[in-house]
Parts: structure tokens; C-alpha cells; sequence
């Protein structure tokens, strides 16, 4: 049997959320931090042992290739449904260790699937992995979710954030500079997607869409005419969230973490008022951070309702939560 180990890093969006699914603009960058599966392709069961505190249940079993329905719980729900995606007939027994907080905003379960998509014997381009991978991730979670989670795993590139056009897919590499850290700080409350109000934000988005377009292409005028005060809300953090990440973009280029930080500061502000996704914890971390000399802006990432903070500031200028740098994407070595 052919051993492999397969590596998936997890992922912090600066800015640029909840526009990915109405094919918007995001800014992520793939970490140094992730899941890694390690293994013996061959025989017809996948068998994975798991180091119990970073994805939950100790040991999962299922045949391939996976029939209609999936019967794993918890994160090998994840896994199953990667199998079943990929049609595989050929099984794994390893092992999953990882390094990333559960719940917390920095796409563990994009980092699984990825790393168990290459253990399995995925070949193929980056875009492709992130696309089967969002489906399995729409079918174990049941949320209808974007792909910016997965590609920016897949595609990831060490010193640089991603520029991702998520209606062509297209990705830029944004250089980011030395002199500026990021850090992700947990809000101690953990993030459960499935359980939030994810769908709802995501159907909110679609009938603003039903009256004015596409939110890619619209005009911020265009959006205050819809009668609705919520659905035009969430309009407004889109449409406003694309343009911030244009412009965030432009400031990393030009060595600007002071605009760059406002900019966070702005989405944030958006996200928990326009799209009503913070909480109070959330909202006191990015004011407490804020706060503290040489930390240029904050802003919570991910869907929001939990789960983590990130921040942009001078190197050592926050002493608590993970410093991450921009990291290379997923890869496999046989």
C-alpha cells in the first residue's frame, strides 16, 4: 500500500465577508497552521485515528465508495463527505492530527477536507480541490456556504495575502509587508455555523439580489432604494464590503497598514450592524484591541457569531492569541 501524508493549512480572512457567495471580493491568506493527514492508501474501508482535542471523536470507519446517504457524525461527517464527492474505491487507514481551534472562525473543517481530499489521492488544480471540497462541506454541514474557505487553503502562497474574485475565481497574490503582524485573538465564544443564522444572512442577500441584480455590480444608490430596511441592510454591508477590499488591497500593496486597519475597523462595524453577525464578546475584543498601541485595526473573521478575531499591528504589539503568518496552500507528499 502507498503511504502518504497530506497537509491542509486553515485559513483568516482580513476583510471581505459574506461576499463570496454573491460573487464578491474577499482577502484571505492561507496560515501557517492546519490539519495533516498521514496514511496507507489501499483495501475498501477509510479508518482514521484522530489526536482527540483538535477534531473531536478518536477513531472513524467507513466503506468506500460511500452510498446515498452519509452516516458518520461530527468531523467524520467532513470526511465521508469528501469520499463521497471524490468517488473514491480505494480506502485510507491513518491518522488526523492538527494545530487549529475548533469552532473558531479559521475554517478547520475547509483544512480537513482539503488534507483528507490529497490523502485520498486527489490530483488536480487548486480551484478544482476547493470545489469539491465546498460541496462536501455543503453536504455535511448543511449550509449553503461560499467557496473562499477552501480555495484560499488550496491556493494559498507563503508571504502573500489572496485577492480572490469569487465569480471568475480569479486570484491575485498581494505581497504582505514584513513589518506588519497578524494575530487572531478567540472571543471565547465558539463559532457553530449550522446552528447560526448563516442561511438566513445568505437568502437575505439573494432577494436583494431579485430586485436590484447582481450586489457585485451594484451601485450603493441602487441599494437604498429597496423597501425592505433588512434585506437593504444586508445589501449595503455587501456592496460596501466589496469596495473595502479593493481599497485594503491597494493599502497592503502601497505598505499602508494604517488604511488598511481603518478598513477593518469599518467592516467590522458593517458586519455587526448592517449584517448583524457579532456579538458582544466579539465587539469588546476589537474595542480592547484597538486600544492598544501599535494595533492598527481589528474586525472579526469568518461568518461571525463567535468564534475569532484578527488584528493588524505592529510585530509584538498584542501578547496573547496565535501570530500567523501568510502561508504556502495545501500539498501532498508520497
Amino acid at each position: 500500500m502507498a503511504t502518504v501524508t497530506a497537509f491542509a493549512p486553515g485559513r483568516v480572512n482580513l476583510i471581505g465577508d459574506h461576499t463570496d457567495y454573491t460573487g464578491g471580493l474577499v482577502l484571505p491568506m492561507a496560515i501557517d497552521m492546519g490539519t495533516t493527514v498521514t496514511g496507507e492508501r489501499g483495501g475498501g474501508r477509510v479508518v482514521l485515528d484522530s489526536d482527540a482535542g483538535a477534531v473531536g471523536e478518536p477513531r472513524i470507519e467507513f466503506a468506500v465508495p460511500v452510498g446515498a446517504a452519509l452516516g458518520q457524525e461530527g468531523w467524520g461527517r467532513y470526511a465521508e463527505a469528501v469520499a463521497a464527492e471524490l468517488g473514491v474505491t480505494e480506502g485510507l487507514v491513518g491518522r488526523v492530527t492538527s494545530d487549529l481551534p475548533i469552532g473558531a472562525g479559521l475554517s478547520s473543517s475547509a483544512s480537513l477536507e482539503l488534507a483528507v481530499a490529497l490523502a485520498l489521492g486527489f490530483e488536480g488544480p487548486a480551484r478544482e480541490l476547493a470545489g469539491i471540497c465546498q460541496r462536501a462541506e455543503q453536504a455535511a454541514s448543511g449550509v449553503p456556504c461560499g467557496i473562499m474557505d477552501q480555495l484560499a487553503s488550496a491556493a494559498g502562497a507563503a508571504g502573500c495575502a489572496l485577492l480572490i474574485d469569487c465569480r471568475t475565481l480569479v486570484i491575485d497574490e498581494v505581497p504582505f509587508p514584513d513589518d506588519v503582524q497578524v494575530v487572531v485573538v478567540h472571543s471565547g465564544q465558539v463559532r457553530r455555523l449550522a446552528a447560526s443564522a448563516y442561511a438566513d444572512r445568505r437568502r437575505q442577500c439573494e432577494e436583494a439580489e431579485a430586485l436590484i441584480g447582481p450586489l457585485r455590480d451594484a451601485d450603493p444608490g441602487l441599494v437604498e432604494t429597496i423597501a425592505d430596511p433588512l434585506v437593504r441592510a444586508r445589501a449595503r454591508h455587501v456592496v460596501s464590503e466589496n469596495d473595502r477590499v479593493a481599497r485594503f488591497a491597494t493599502a497592503l500593496t502601497a505598505g499602508d497598514p494604517v488604511t488598511a486597519g481603518q478598513l477593518m475597523l469599518e467592516s467590522h462595524r458593517s458586519l455587526a450592524g448592517d449584517f448583524d453577525v457579532s456579538t458582544d464578546a466579539l465587539d469588546a475584543l476589537v474595542a480592547g484591541l484597538t486600544d492598544r498601541p501599535g494595533v492598527w485595526g481589528a474586525r472579526l473573521t469568518g461568518a461571525g457569531f463567535g468564534g475569532c478575531v484578527v488584528a493588524l499591528a505592529r510585530p509584538g504589539a498584542i501578547d496573547t492569541g496565535w501570530p500567523v503568518r501568510p502561508a504556502g496552500g495545501a500539498t501532498v507528499y508520497l
